[in-house]
Order: structure tokens, then sequence, then C-alpha cells
């Protein structure tokens, strides 16, 4: 069977929020990304090529389509058309079925940029950090861009989209943790092991709703003091300096 227009359609459609919740399923291209997922992930649809079928006989989705390189690069939205196109249902992400205390958890204010959820994502996967929480308008886990830039880690990391200043307070009885031009040097602080991480936007920071739950601010310093320097690291850069900080301090 080869992948047929209206399959390939149905894929390229996929890169609007409003059929991915319509369909309530996500795209994910390339080997090492849909064979994460498919590990952790119900699969709806896999269209690859006849060898990279014939090398995986175990794959397990409802529908697998033998494709031809053509029909991929008709269907792919990457630059470059991948070996596999899969097609799964999105997970649960109900946000109230999980605890929060033990671990260290991230928490997202309005981050937009796709690349730099997708990013993020990938960051507390390498840090064991296990549950990434999202304000409403922080960019959709499942934009194809956001799935292509975690490389498979959102087949590990929890993610779920709540009102982040409701949910702040409700765990105000944690460390909460949050980066500011103001906080205090994050090499000189005490940081433990468990509590909320806040990383806000680039262009806003970390809103006031959020920042009142804060009990302890952080400042990346640039280095030195005394040189002029950009305004802000990128958010990703910065969640991975705050979260391997975080982790040293365990080593």
């Amino acid at each position: 069977m080869s992948l047929s227009n209206n399959k390939i359609k149905y894929i390229r459609s996929l890169k609007e929020k409003k059929l991915r919740s319509e369909h309530h399923t996500f795209v994910a291209e390339g080997t090492k990304l849909v064979f994460d997922l498919l590990e952790t992930c119900r699969c709806q649809l896999v269209a690859a090529l006849p060898e990279t079928l014939a090398a995986h006989p175990d794959i397990r989705a409802e529908e697998i389509v033998v494709a031809s390189a053509s029909e991929l690069k008709k269907a792919t939205l990457l630059a470059t058309a991948p070996q596999i196109i899969a097609i799964f249902y999105q997970p649960e992400q109900d946000v109230e079925k999980y605890q929060f205390g033990e671990k260290l958890s991230l928490v997202l204010d309005g981050i937009q940029d796709p690349g730099n959820v997708g990013t993020i994502i990938r960051i507390a996967d390498w840090f064991g950090i296990d549950h990434v929480v999202c304000s409403p308008d922080t960019a959709d886990l499942f934009n194809p861009k956001t799935v292509q830039a975690t490389m498979g880690a959102i087949a590990r990391i929890r993610v779920s989209y709540t009102d982040i200043g409701v949910f702040l307070r409700k765990y105000s009885h944690l460390p909460i943790y949050g980066t500011f031009l103001d906080g205090k040097n994050i090499y000189h602080e005490e940081l433990s092991d468990y509590g909320l991480i806040v990383m806000g936007s680039e262009g806003k920071g970390i809103r006031k709703e959020a920042a009142e739950s804060i009990s302890r601010r952080l400042f990346i310093p640039n280095f030195p003091l005394s040189r002029t320097t950009s305004e802000s690291l990128n958010v990703a850069a910065a969640t991975a300096i705050v979260c391997s900080e975080f982790r040293r301090r365990k080593l």
C-alpha cells in the first residue's frame, strides 16, 4: 500500500493546532524520534521506506504504510524528507493527576517559541527532571517544531498546561525558584534537590502573577561582572545553566 494523497494531506494538516486538537494526534518525523515515541505512545500511522520497515519488523501501529521517497517528500513538514513519518495519539496532560514536591520540576511562563520549548524539554530529560508545567500561552507541545526540538525527550517527560499562577500558589509550601536580573547569584545560593524552577520568556521575563509566588530569586551572572554584555540569555540556554547548577550540587 502506498501513501495516499489523503494521508499526505492529513499528515500535513497536523501542523495546525486546531486540527491536532480535533484529531488528538501529532506528527513525528525521523528514525530516532519515531522509535523513541513508539516505546511510550500509541501510534495511529507509520509511513516509511521499505528498507526502514524491513529493518524494524516489530513496529506496532494501527496502520503501517510502505512509502516511497517521493511520497515522504510530499508529506514531510521538514526541509529534508526523513525515512519515516508517524502519527501518534496525544498522551494525557492533566496536571491534577501528578504530585509535586519530592523532585525538581520546571515551570514555563509564556515561552512562545516552539524550538525553545522543545529544547527545554530535552534539557529536562538530560538533567533528570520528569515534569514540565506550562502556562496556556506557552508553545504547544505537539507543534511539529516543538516535537522535533525535543529529540525524543517528549517520550519521557510529562508536560502539562495549566494556569501557573494558581498552580504556584497551590505549591507555595515548596521552594520556588525563578531567574531575575535583580536576583541573587545562583553560584552563591543554597539550592535544594526538590521544588519548582520557573523560567520566563526572553521578552517579558517572569510575569507578575507567577513572580508573586517565587520565594528564591536567582541571577545568572555574566563574566566578568564589569563587562558589557547582551541584555539576556536565550531562555533555553539559561534553563540549561540553572538545571546544571542544581544538579552539580548533588555530584
